[in-house]
């Protein structure tokens, strides 16, 4: 029978009566002959209610006991889920992260998968059950309970249809796929039908939120077909897979922004071999992810480097900082929390000559200053003042001819023969 995995978002089980219609869609996809796995998380707020909780006990709680906290959400909706489909008159029965073999490395609030042992899964699907599993979670090799960080859910789902074998990988959001641009910011933003692995790799690491960038990179590595669909319609969403010739070719294929960095700059390091290997090897060790880097050329023997942040991470990055600064010598670091990333992304960069001059231009028209720029062959991204990065969307979505209208005219020329 083939094998079907699917990941339901918190706001997919936010209530009873949104419950009860994932039970349906789950059954649904069970009657049409398949085995299924659905991953599930937790309910609408409750991660921040959560948070909130451990807020009121400690400012800086352990966080293995935030692991085992945070945990319990997933596990929530989980055994809820499993109600509502006996309900329907199926068996299902649900899992923990461990219970369904699960194996993470030691970092709490962060971990990232080992090893699946979907010994249990495999029995239960063999003997006609619906397994749910919580996602976001697991067992380390220490036997403690971790979490996976930002999207691990996705992650979950998508480590899960690898070690199933599964034949999709379904993700349920909110939306109805993959956009050119945050629809709610963007009001002509199109859905993308079908997108590489590549491209959904450079929009998750930009800030698109529909899909969790360590998701797509398990997906990458593997061949597992990714369908982004929405929980509340049954039309097709998008699908993210291997890049063909029956790919649409666009040139850029979306804009999307990060809100939530932070650029911290070291000041007059010493400018010689193996500082800047120092200062990054530390904020690695503090398991810190550095996006942006920026080093400027060295005067009188010392130069600056900076670099973007997660602002969640920024606690740890100034622990790291502070020793590093010690350690080198240097004048200091300050962080600047008021910086946002807009980036445009798309596979025909690579042949298509212009795209970042029409990208500062833009940017230029409107009054935008540009503080950080990184590319790589299909991205360019800028960081820029918080305040101004939606009109930088709006702006770029336009440059670019992204929305709706400005397609179906150029679909129509295509069709009388116009370049």
């Amino acid at each position: 029978m083939p094998i079907v995995v699917q990941k339901y978002g918190g706001t997919s089980v936010a209530d009873a009566s949104r419950i009860m219609n994932v039970a349906r869609r789950i059954v649904e996809t069970y009657d049409e002959g398949n085995q299924v796995c659905a991953v599930v998380s937790a309910r609408g707020d409750t991660t921040d209610e959560l948070i909130q909780l451990a807020g009121e006990i400690t400012p800086h709680p352990p966080e293995r006991e935030m692991d085992m906290l945070l945990s319990a959400g997933e596990r929530i909706s989980c055994a809820l889920l499993a109600m509502a489909i006996d309900r329907l008159g199926k068996v299902a029965v649900s899992f923990t992260g461990s219970q369904a073999g699960i194996v993470t490395d030691t970092f709490h609030t962060k971990a990232r998968i080992l090893d699946i042992r979907a010994t249990r899964l495999v029995e239960a699907m063999s003997d006609g059950k619906i397994t749910l599993v919580a996602g976001f979670q697991g067992v380390s090799t220490a036997k403690d309970v971790t979490t996976l960080g930002r999207g691990g859910s996705d992650t979950t789902a998508v480590a899960l249809a690898h070690a199933l074998a599964a034949d999709v990988c379904e993700i349920y959001t909110d939306v109805e796929g993959v956009y050119t641009a945050n629809p709610s910011l963007v009001a002509r933003a199109r859905k993308i039908p079908v997108i590489s692995y590549d491209e959904m790799l450079e929009l998750a690491a930009s800030g698109a939120q529909v899909l969790a960038l360590r998701s797509v990179e398990y997906a990458r590595k593997y061949g597992i077909p990714i369908h982004v669909r929405s929980s509340f319609s049954h039309t097709d969403g998008t699908w993210v897979r291997e890049e063909d010739d029956t790919m649409e070719s666009a040139i850029i294929r979306g804009v999307t922004y990060a809100a939530d960095e932070a650029k911290v700059t070291v000041r007059s390091v010493p400018d010689r071999p193996g500082v800047a290997a120092y200062v990054f090897g530390a904020l690695a060790d503090a398991n810190v992810n550095v996006d942006m880097i920026i080093q400027n050329v060295g005067e009188e023997g010392h130069s600056d480097i900076s670099c973007t942040v997660p602002r969640e991470d920024l606690v740890a990055a100034e622990q790291a900082l502070r020793r590093v600064v010690e350690d080198l010598g240097a004048k200091g670091y300050t962080t600047d929390t008021t910086m946002a990333k807009v980036s445009v992304v798309g596979a025909g960069m690579r042949t298509n000559p212009g795209v970042a001059a029409t990208m500062f231009k833009t940017l230029a028209d409107i009054g935008v200053n540009l503080e950080m720029i990184s590319t790589s062959p299909i991205k360019i991204s800028c960081v820029i003042a918080e305040d101004r990065v939606e009109d930088a969307v709006r702006a770029l979505h336009d440059a670019f001819g992204l929305d709706e209208e400005q397609l179906a005219v150029e679909k129509s020329d295509r069709a009388v023969g116009h370049d």
